[in-house]
């Protein structure tokens, strides 16, 4: 008999048992010390994301009811002509029980505001 049914515990969760807020967030081209792919709880927090507790708590104070807080840069926006380097990040997953698949870059000022008002869900690569 397994050691949980042994001792009443109930079984391990598997992160496909889980319910609730998941993201996987992969960032690539920002340093080594940024780069990786990372998987995201909220509601309780957890996962392998560096700072789990800040990124959650960014999402919960951004979102709002009719806002999509992982929309891209409307169309037709004036953005001011500034890089702010090669990284790029792709979230997937559930938030708020809807589906997320959102890409990110910081190609133009738009692009930089839309990237630093998730951080820590992304990397601050302010400096």
């Amino acid at each position: 008999m397994p050691a949980a049914a042994a001792t009443g515990a109930p079984p391990p969760v598997r992160d496909e048992d889980r319910g609730g807020d998941h993201l996987t967030v992969t960032v690539r081209h920002a340093g080594a010390a940024h780069d990786g792919t990372y998987a995201l709880y909220c509601h309780p927090e957890s996962g392998t994301h560096p700072d789990a507790r800040g990124a959650c708590a960014v999402l919960d104070r951004s979102a709002r009811w009719g806002h999509d807080i992982f929309a891209p840069v409307p169309q037709g926006s004036a953005c001011t002509m500034q890089y702010g380097g090669p990284a790029t990040a792709h979230v997937t997953g559930t938030w708020a029980g809807r589906p997320v698949d959102a890409t990110y870059d910081r190609r133009n000022g738009c692009e930089i505001d839309r990237w630093n008002a998730l951080v820590p869900l992304l990397p601050d690569l302010r400096s």
